[in-house]
Formats: structure tokens, sequence, C-alpha cells
């Protein structure tokens, strides 16, 4: 006689199926290349050239020279750069190990709410760095419009925008 206890209890410990489709290129486009790249760029702008990176944030709060930076800013990029560094290979690495789609929407989610976090620690510049193009530098398309291309594609992956899950509705046929 078979122990249904056993049985019951192995099934719900079991892991659930991973739910794999076909990512929509513009996804795996930007997820894997673009962002990872572009984020690899902000690491090292903020671990090697840390003054170009303080002044494109905000020119006036800058020091004057490379050799004004204070050992605490300094410290405080590199620890950022990390961050970006991080960044790059959650996306390049972890997204690519995997079309698990739990996968990619707990990570993709994590990065929204890092989003959101970015956009929200730019307001001490002014709410006009939200919207006035231009006035954008180098940096500024770097922290606003590619973030919000970033957090809108999250969304719309999160949302399953472009998996062609649609099911049809019909209508049901009138009996005489």
């Amino acid at each position: 006689m078979a122990d249904t206890s056993k049985d019951t209890a192995a099934k719900a410990a079991a892991p659930k199926l991973a739910t794999t489709v076909q990512l929509p290129a513009v996804y795996r486009l930007f997820f894997l290349l673009i962002e990872p790249i572009s984020a690899l760029v902000g690491a090292y702008f903020a671990h090697f050239r840390q003054h170009d990176y303080l002044s494109w944030t905000h020119a006036a709060s800058a020091p004057a020279s490379a050799g004004e930076i204070p050992v605490v800013s300094s410290v405080v990029l590199s620890q950022l750069a990390n961050l970006y560094l991080l960044f790059t290979l959650n996306e390049a690495l972890v997204l690519r190990a995997t079309a698990d789609q739990r996968v990619w929407k707990t990570v993709l989610f994590g990065l929204l709410i890092a989003d959101l976090g970015h956009l929200y620690s730019l307001l001490p510049l002014g709410t006009d760095v939200y919207w006035r193009a231009d006035l954008w530098n180098a940096m500024d398309y770097g922290n606003v419009p590619f973030v919000y291309l970033g957090a809108s594609l999250r969304v719309a992956f999160l949302l399953g925008v472009g998996f062609g899950g649609r099911k049809k509705i019909t209508k049901a046929k009138k009996t005489a």
C-alpha cells in the first residue's frame, strides 16, 4: 500500500515548473545588451573618471579639479560603480541564463524599484531635471530619459506587453 501522505508532501514541496516563452526581441535587446553596456559605462565613469562624473551630475557643486575630490566622495562613487557593475551582471548574466519569466519578472521588478529610487535621487537638482530636455547634458540623458525608457520597458514586460497572450473573445450566437 502506497503512503499517500508522503506523496502529497513531496508534490507540495516540489518547485513550480518554469514558465518559459520566447522573449520579444525588444526586451532581449534592451535588457541583455543595451542596458548592461550602459551600466558598465556608468561604472567606468563613476570609478575611473570621478571628476567628470561629478561635474556632469551637477557642475555648480562639483570640485574644481580632480585632485579636490573628497575621499568620502571618491569612496561613494566607487561604491556606486560597484552597484552599476552588479546591475550589469544581473542583466547580462542572470537574465541571459534563463528564459523563465518568473526570474525575469523578479529581476526586472527589483530594477523597476531601483529606477524609481534613481529618479527620486535627482530631486535635489530641481524638478526641471525630469522634463527640461533643453537643459540636459550627457549625464542627464543617462539619468532621466534612459531611466524612463528602462522603467517603461520593465512595466511593459511585467504587464506582458508584446507576448501575444490575448485571447479572442467571441460573441455567443443568439438562438431564436
